[in-house]
């Protein structure tokens, strides 16, 4: 198993991803997408891959604080293939990310996971990777 950053031959097998994270796509869209994050210098993808099969990915960005000097970054995209879950690849997106961050001078990092029965198993790796529960998020679609 390794971790890696993300290529463009990835985006196909990263539709069923997205999927299992609850966000069905297809490859044009994701295509598009994941062209616009690659552009910018503040965000990066994480590939897990085992026996050149994508098993899961890790979404960052980097992001600044309004309330004290410096930086931290956001997980904005986690998952791992259900195929592959219990088999130490979160652990490994994780440790990638927390390398990523410290990288990039990041003094904290931090990700949301929604309040969902289906998500309490994540909420449970999050805490035993180190991860505090914070606060609450809130959105509102704008468009």
């Amino acid at each position: 198993m390794k971790v890696r950053s993300l290529q463009d031959h990835d985006v196909k097998e990263l539709i069923p991803l997205m999927e299992q994270l609850g966000y069905p796509t297809n490859f044009e869209d994701l295509q598009v997408r994941l062209s616009a994050i690659q552009a910018s210098s503040d965000y990066h993808t994480l590939i897990a891959e085992i026996d050149g099969e994508v098993a899961g990915m890790a979404g960052l960005c980097k992001s600044y604080f309004y309330e004290y000097d410096g930086s931290y970054t956001r997980i904005v995209a986690f998952v791992v293939h259900e195929k592959f879950r219990r088999k130490a690849v979160g652990k490994m997106l994780i440790k990638e990310a927390e390398r990523w961050a410290k990288s990039q001078g990041c003094m904290a990092i931090g990700l949301n996971s929604g309040n969902r029965d289906e998500r309490l198993a994540a909420h449970l790796f999050y805490q035993k990777m180190g991860y505090q529960p914070k606060s609450t998020g809130f959105i509102k679609e704008i468009r």
